[in-house]
């Protein structure tokens, strides 16, 4: 009767270790299957979702290659359209991270979207800038040449729909003959060709696919963002508030990682950055036009590390105030950016 009795304790005991190696190996298949995490759990999560730009290398896409993000990898979804559609999609947690012009950051966060900026990806210099550009025999000479004709840019509410504004602004149009400037959404990549083909009469064209089409000649600067307001940070790449609470070490790591990109780009000889990217464009395979990185010149983000400054926000803060767009005091700096993870 005793044996019988610790049998069945025997019994018992090995049926609850089966539940539960069940359950662990259960638990460790999800675990992997969403990117968590094993071992020490120093990194809460190992995968982090995005969209790329075709012919372009990202900083989290070079950080990733200079080994600065292991052990955690990036998964390439898809491209995105423009910045807003990015960190909409960020937004919605389709994609971890995204990325846009600091004015789009800021009219998602207003609209109740709880998302956060965590360090600057793109920026101009003198070097690198978006420049509007015309044919060189167009009568467009001043910004009053502007009204009834058409301005080609890659999307709306975004960084050149707002320079261009700005830059009407400061020359005198009133807010009723801005409305007479036609904005045509247009992908950077056909810009150019629509200029020449005089489907429109000014085009956006910045970084390579500038320097692409003054090589090619027959065209002419009206202004830039860089002739507005000098060296400045103008994007953001932002995660939700949830994400950043539940995975510190993750963004962290993202953050640091991507800081140092950015500097291994801003002092490494320019020949070895191009060389890095036509790499990383060749091993990744998406079947793109990789040339343009050929007419890389600079990172053109203006503060070390992509350390996020006051100015870089409240300069769009205070023009979508004076647009109406915002309201005085209805959002604080605090609300929208943190550097607390910016090691510079």
């Amino acid at each position: 009767m005793k044996l019988l009795k610790n049998c069945r304790v025997i019994g018992i005991l090995l049926l609850v270790g089966t539940v539960v190696l069940s359950a662990g190996c259960q638990n460790k298949t999800v675990a992997e299957k969403e990117g968590k995490a094993g071992g020490d759990g120093k990194y809460e999560t190992l995968t982090l979702r995005y969209q790329g730009s075709p012919g372009q290398v990202t900083f989290p896409e070079l950080a990733e290659d200079l080994g600065y993000l292991d052990p955690i990898k990036l998964e390439w979804v898809g491209n995105t359209t423009s910045g807003p559609q990015d960190i909409q999609t960020a937004a919605t947690g389709e994609i971890h991270f995204g990325g846009a012009f600091n004015g789009a950051i800021i009219k998602l966060k207003a609209s109740g979207a709880p998302i956060k900026a965590v360090i600057s990806y793109y920026g101009s210099d003198e070097d690198t800038f978006s420049g509007f550009y015309t044919l060189e025999d167009s009568p467009i000479k001043e910004a009053r040449d502007l009204i009834g004709k058409k301005v080609g840019m890659n999307t709306l509410g975004a960084h050149h729909e707002f320079v261009l504004k700005e830059y009407l602004r400061q020359n005198g149009l009133t807010e009723e003959e801005i409305k007479k400037v036609t904005i045509v959404v247009i992908p950077p990549v056909n810009a150019e060709q629509a200029l020449r083909n005089k489907q429109i009469d000014v085009a956006v064209l910045g970084g390579m696919l500038r320097d692409r089409a003054l090589e090619r000649g027959g065209i002419r600067k009206l202004f830039s963002d860089y002739d507005l307001f000098g060296a400045f940070n103008a994007g953001s790449y932002v995660f939700t508030e949830k994400f950043i609470k539940e995975n510190p070490n993750t963004v962290r790591k993202f953050v640091e990682a991507t800081a140092k990109a950015i500097e291994w780009a801003r002092s490494t000889p320019r020949e070895e950055v191009i060389a890095r990217y036509e790499a990383i464009i060749e091993k990744r395979k998406r079947k793109e036009d990789g040339e343009t990185v050929k007419f890389w010149k600079s990172t053109g983000i203006g503060s070390k590390g992509g350390y996020i400054q006051e100015k870089d926000f409240q300069v769009w803060i205070d023009w979508l105030i004076k647009s109406g767009e915002l309201k005085k005091g209805e959002i604080g700096l605090d609300d929208l950016y943190t550097n607390e993870f910016n090691p510079y």
